[in-house]
């Protein structure tokens, strides 16, 4: 039996990918070998690679002065290797000036790598309420190198309901766990960058689309792998890539593009989200803890309304064992937060929503 894997990353793949890479895993596109033996490169690759592009190009909408570079390192390296390339001065710790929004975690940790290496100013931040919420973005200063935010909170469940207006500031986003989720304007910003584990692909792989002229402004000092200049010139093949995780999310591009393409996914995922969320909103005893307009259509955190904790901690633990048991897993909220979470990337069906919405029924009445 298939599991319903509600996991925040590595997440469920689509099934008929899974399938055409089962059947393909001793000989792909006819050349007798699996990718994962191929020399990157290879006259077999080569269409691979590209093919994986210029799929994301077109259901992206990536204008022609936008590279896409496929790295390594996850969303995790480009918190370094962005202020290295964009705001890192003559020597290390004498930077240029740059602004953060804090909205959880992983804002969090971005801001905290990138002190490392420029002038950060955290503008806003919606820490004084546990994150439930996007706080206003102010303008960015004149002088700033750019301007991050984290467009989807994986671990708090919150989305940016508006892309703010950076002006002549570059606008850089992690978009790990909302990349394809919805129409997205990409001219609006400098830099996108997504580790593949949530709705791209398997785990080892990150995309990078990042306007030209943003690229060559890192100081010599800069290792060669941290800079964008080294992978923009060669391709992505300036050492071996992850060319099976590559060859994957060219697969997970087509099944994509067969359902309708970005705006078909995004009403699907409207759809799921507005399900659950009503479920929520009209439960008497799991409800969200994210205001409404800031709530993530990917990652929806839930908890009880139990008020006596020792009680509250109890029934959520043992609501994730007996969920995990009729096939419904990693139900369980991150570790610094609690409570439970519900992952609904891409690749989980509607159908699989109303499972998990049947069984929370049946847990209240117990």
């Amino acid at each position: 039996m298939r599991v319903l894997n509600f996991s925040p990353g590595p997440s469920a793949l689509p099934l008929p990918v899974l399938e055409r890479a089962a059947a393909e895993m001793t000989d792909t596109n006819g050349t007798g070998q699996s990718v994962m033996e191929m020399s990157h490169r290879s006259k077999d690759f080569k269409p691979i690679i590209e093919k994986t592009e210029a799929l994301l190009r077109e259901l992206m909408g990536i204008p022609a002065n936008y590279k896409v570079l496929f790295l390594q390192g996850g969303a995790s390296l480009q918190f370094s290797m962005i202020p290295l390339n964009l705001a890192a001065g003559d020597a290390p710790g004498k930077g240029k000036k740059v602004s953060y929004i804090d909205t959880g975690v992983w804002s969090d940790k971005a801001i905290k790598e990138a002190k490392k290496y420029a002038a950060v100013e955290v503008r806003a931040s919606s820490k004084d309420k546990a994150y439930t919420y996007i706080p206003q973005a102010p303008a960015p200063g004149a002088d700033d190198a750019y301007y991050h935010i984290t467009l989807n909170n994986t671990i708090v469940g919150t989305k940016w309901d508006k892309i703010p207006n950076t002006g002549s500031v570059p606008l850089v986003s992690d978009v790990s766990s909302c990349i394809l989720s919805e129409p997205l304007d990409v001219g609006k910003f400098g830099i996108l960058y997504a580790g593949a584990q949530k709705n791209l692909g398997p785990a080892g792989t990150t995309v990078v689309i990042i306007r030209e002229d943003l690229i060559g402004k890192a100081p010599d000092w800069v290792p060669v792998m941290l800079r964008y200049d080294t992978h923009s010139a060669e391709g992505s093949m300036y050492n071996t890539p992850p060319c099976y995780g590559i060859y994957i999310i060219g697969l997970v591009l087509e099944w994509l593009k067969n359902l309708g393409g970005v705006d078909a996914i995004g009403k699907l995922n409207r759809e799921k989200a507005e399900l659950f969320y009503n479920y929520l909103d009209n439960s008497k005893f799991f409800y969200s803890p994210v205001e409404k307009p800031y709530r993530s259509l990917m990652n929806i955190p839930f908890v009880t309304r139990e008020k006596d904790e020792t009680k509250k901690g109890e029934l959520e633990t043992r609501f994730v064992k007996e969920a995990a048991a009729v096939g419904l897993l990693n139900l369980a909220g991150h570790r610094l937060v609690g409570g439970m979470r519900a992952s609904i990337y891409n690749a989980m069906t509607i159908e699989g929503v109303k499972a998990l919405i049947n069984f929370m029924e049946k847990f209240e009445k117990v």
